[in-house]
């Protein structure tokens, strides 16, 4: 009985989107069989970076996927980078699947920092539908990241039979910590099935996952090629440090000289006359920003964006690869691919607070070139590989591999135009994210835009559909959480209907959306410790009409109070239903 109740409450949570009877009818007389299915993601990149959402970097890749495929632009991630991936992998809330937070246990099932055993990942549930599966880039869902260490977490462990990328969640593009291949812990000169194809050019991190999704696709087309195969790509671009190689940085000097304060502007406005976005938002401000005019080191300033540009156009050209292997093995047509963002863009000030050329060494190290097989031990680097300290602080002009630096709040503000707050925050700017989808064999409104809210929970609930697989109650003898979203498939004929909640929670800020209303509150430090686990009074909840005002500039919570009521006493249910409360008796906020 406790199990029905529960797959009931799944069915509330993740709801039905309505679509046209005729029109699914019509899709499944035609549908091809089985398709191969790639999931793709980048980090830390904001709404509109890329040119489809309104950017100026360069996006050729992902335009011709969006211009044969669809754009989502009411789809959503869940603030922060970790739990993204847990939700993302699983399709439950990141609670549900044991990393509320980050990767740490905090005493609480929601807040363990490790994928639970009462989830299981996309590419467990595919296996037993016949696929081959594979993982490339950063995985990020465990904390046990030694050599030696507890790997029950590790993409092979969770239903992958490949996988390159790093373990954690960031690292030197140059010079990565926690490189893995397979099961093995790697560093770019240890491996033995990959090295830099351009001999003038050294390794670099967004190349080498590019190259090997490409050479995992061939492999597969060779020794595989009847057998379908799901691949999930998880760029670590664009999150800090701010590094890339300076052949993609070059075609944007100068292109960010008129600083934030006038690219925000131009950017909606160009938004609005390709009606990317509404013309009646205005456009969300920061009054913490300090305006360009005050800015006194704008060459820094400057060459932060121009360095981030590149690496997006560098993530842009990879995923080129990955589709231009996908063409040459005869797989494109039948290949659903998916690209979309872990969370909004990053204001957070890694690497640009200490003074110039402030270097912190451990104590016992000193500088020394290192060997081939010698590790890199930090995720923020104190020494580059060949000796060199790795420079930091406000000033220190970033791109190579002696900097780390993140590109700061005013370029994130930017990137994130028309929205309000960033990665953290659960306003549209931390969690609004492109969703690009592209299936050649089904998708025929090519071009298409889909204004259909939806959420990370429903990917997994889409991939499930269309591979025919089936999402089990059981896995190893453990019950399973039933899935939290729907599928998206009736959308990819035309936007569908649907009165579900979405729901958000990280670090105390949380939201609930249903149809146009979203409610939403930030936490703040003045909100006593003791009370967290008490309902948020209805007073300090925030409410918006997302069809008239998604940038979230005129808060009418006052005018419809029972709307706010609603809205909050259902974001208490699913809280405590999903395992965001209770919160963890050690403050993680």
């Amino acid at each position: 009985m406790a199990q029905v109740q529960q797959r009931k409450t799944a069915l509330l949570l993740g709801g039905a989107l309505l679509a046209t009877t005729a029109a699914m009818a019509q899709d499944t007389a035609t549908a091809p069989a089985q398709p191969n299915i790639i999931l793709i993601m980048s980090d830390d990149m904001g709404f509109s970076d890329i040119e489809r959402y309104g950017g100026i970097i360069r996006t050729p890749a992902l335009n011709r996927l969006a211009d044969n495929g669809l754009s989502y632009r009411q789809f959503y991630n869940t603030a922060r980078c970790c739990p993204t991936r847990a939700s993302l992998l699983t399709g439950l809330h990141p609670h549900q699947a044991g990393i509320g937070h980050m990767m740490e246990d905090r005493g609480q099932d929601g807040y363990r920092g490790e994928l639970n055993a009462r989830c299981i990942t996309i590419a467990q549930a595919l296996k037993p539908a016949g696929y081959k599966t594979y993982a490339v880039g950063k995985w990020h869902v465990t904390h046990d990241l030694r050599p030696d260490g507890d790997r029950h977490n590790w993409p092979l462990q969770r239903g992958f039979d490949r996988y390159y990328g790093i373990i954690g969640g960031a690292a030197s593009y140059f010079d990565p910590a926690n490189l893995c291949r397979d099961n093995r812990i790697i560093t770019p000169y240890t491996d033995p099935e990959y090295s830099y194809p351009q001999a003038d050019e050294r390794y670099y991190l967004t190349e080498a996952l590019g190259d090997n999704a490409a050479k995992f696709i061939r492999e597969h087309a060779v020794a595989n090629g009847r057998q379908p195969f799901f691949m999930y790509v998880a760029f670590t671009a664009a999150h800090w440090p701010m590094q890339a190689p300076e052949r993609y940085v070059r075609p944007y000097h100068g292109k960010f000289d008129k600083g934030w304060d006038v690219l925000r502007q131009e950017k909606v406005a160009a938004q609005r006359r390709k009606n990317i976005i509404d013309k009646r938002w205005t456009l969300a401000t920061d009054s913490t920003l300090p305006s360009w005019n005050a800015v006194e080191n704008k060459e820094f300033e400057t060459r932060c964006m121009e360095v981030y540009a590149g690496m997006i156009s560098c993530l842009d050209h990879n995923i080129g690869k990955i589709t231009e292997q996908l063409r040459q093995s005869g797989l494109l047509e039948n290949t659903l691919i998916f690209f979309l963002q872990d969370n909004g863009a990053c204001a957070e000030t890694v690497g640009r607070a200490a003074p110039p050329h402030n270097h912190t060494v451990p104590e016992g190290e000193e500088y020394h070139v290192m060997a081939g097989s010698e590790l890199q031990r930090y995720y923020q680097p104190w020494q580059t590989r060949d000796g060199l300290p790795v420079r930091r602080g406000y000033g220190v002009l970033p791109g190579a591999a002696d900097t780390y630096i993140a590109y700061g709040k005013g370029w994130a503000h930017y990137s994130n135009v028309p929205f309000r707050e960033y990665k953290h925050w659960v306003h549209e700017g931390g969690i609004a994210t492109p969703l690009i989808v592209h299936w050649p064999a089904v998708i025929r409104t090519k071009g298409a835009i889909r204004q259909t809210p939806g959420q990370l929970p429903d990917i997994m609930a889409t991939i499930i559909d269309v591979a025919a697989a089936e999402y089990p109650e059981s896995f190893n003898g453990v019950e399973i959480t039933p899935l939290a979203g729907a599928s998206l498939r009736p959308t990819f004929d035309a936007d569908a209907e649907s009165a579900r909640y979405l729901f958000w929670e990280h670090e105390n800020n949380k939201a609930i959306r249903q149809g146009k209303w979203k409610l939403v509150y930030k936490f703040t430090q003045n909100t006593p410790y003791q009370d967290i686990d008490s309902p948020t009074p209805y007073h300090l909840w925030e409410l918006y009409d997302m069809t008239a005002d998604r940038t979230e500039t005129r808060n009418v919570a006052a005018l419809y109070p029972q709307k706010v009521k609603q809205l909050a006493d259902e974001w208490e249910r699913i809280a405590w239903q999903s395992n965001v409360k209770p919160y963890p008796q050690k403050k993680y906020f």
